[in-house]
């Protein structure tokens, strides 16, 4: 028994330590935690601690720094002290990088940028993305290339890669990118054939494109061997200059492996009366045009005008046009371009 009371009594002092600290921080918090050996006693004090911390907000940010992503030393030159950029209304998408909310891919390509070197570029993804080539849905890690001899980033949320020699870059939405031809050549790994083919249909598209088939070419000469070329050069043999749009691509892509002719994406029909207008998918020696019906030609009413005098100017020219509405299934615009092209000569 006294050797076990001994203990007990060496065991005091480090209690009474224990929640003297506690107190403290209570103190720290809440300016009224104390010193309680009940445990509800100190509880309730904790908790009006935490309450009165939490009602003091943090300092607003300079002007400047609210319009942004930031960098911590860019909040230390405008007057903002370390612990305030610590603060919980801030949030930390890379390292010494603050920001005032969440932040979606365009806002995380720009933090990043941030604090992104020199001679660094964004790259795969993360460039399609500023270039504007379509990718399949998700929210990716950033992609950046750093070039020889510069290391590659590693960081959480970035992946990081080596910039071959030769690949040029241009400037994307006011990001420093790989150019959108080579960029399509790294994507080649990671997209399956058809979404590849949509993203090089979109290089060449219509109305602005962003490269010539030329351009295209020569990157994929540049890409080389690398992993994916196999597959890019199956999707350049597909690509097609003039499309608008992936599901017009798509499209296009099942018209084609069901047999029927290749149609002209977008092509440029003269009208006899004078003037010309383009159609969706062209068939041109059978004139025979597949048109999409999209939201805009129902909401706009000057969009819906024009496309009725458009189709009126067509039919009078001869031309059979088939309009496609979103809920059409792809079965009955196969069967109905089949009964139009069989109308005007045409045999698979």
């Amino acid at each position: 028994m006294p050797l076990a009371a001994g203990k007990s009594a060496q065991k005091r002092p480090e209690l009474a330590s224990r929640l003297t600290v506690t107190a403290r921080r209570g103190l720290h918090r809440g300016r009224q935690g104390e010193l309680c050996t009940d445990g509800e006693t100190f509880a309730a004090a904790n908790r009006g601690g935490v309450q009165s911390w939490a009602m003091r907000r943090p300092a607003p940010l300079p002007l400047e720094l609210r319009l942004g992503p930031f960098h911590i030393d860019e909040a230390a030159r405008a007057g903002v002290s370390r612990r305030r950029t610590r603060a919980d209304d801030l949030v930390i998408p890379f390292r010494g990088i603050r920001a005032s909310g969440p932040l979606d891919g365009w806002a995380r390509i720009a933090a990043y940028a941030v604090r992104m070197p020199p001679g660094h570029v964004f790259s795969h993804q993360t460039a399609a993305l500023l270039w504007g080539l379509p990718l399949p849905r998700g929210a990716p890690a950033l992609h950046v290339a750093a070039p020889e001899p510069m290391r590659e980033p590693r960081m959480r949320g970035v992946v990081g890669h080596r910039l071959g020699s030769g690949i040029p870059v241009d400037f994307a939405q006011g990001f420093p990118a790989v150019a959108p031809c080579d960029v399509w050549c790294q994507l080649a790994a990671s997209l399956s054939l058809d979404e590849l083919i949509a993203a090089g249909d979109r290089l060449v598209g219509w109305p602005q494109p962003l490269a010539t088939i030329t351009e295209v070419d020569r990157a994929i000469a540049r890409f080389g061997a690398r992993r994916g070329a196999i597959r890019l050069r199956a999707a350049r043999r597909e690509v097609r200059p003039g499309s608008a749009s992936p599901r017009e691509t798509g499209l296009r892509l099942a018209l084609e492996r069901a047999g029927f002719p290749s149609p002209e994406p977008n092509g440029v029909i003269e009208l006899s009366g004078g003037g010309s207008t383009p159609g969706d998918l062209v068939f041109r020696e059978w004139k025979v045009i597949l048109e999409y019906d999209g939201e805009q030609h129902r909401t706009d009413e000057r969009q819906f005008h024009r496309d009725v005098l458009r189709l009126d100017l067509l039919a009078l020219d001869g031309w059979i046009v088939i309009r496609i509405g979103k809920r059409m299934t792809a079965s009955d615009a196969l069967g109905l371009l089949e009964h139009a092209l069989r109308r005007r000569g045409w045999t698979p």
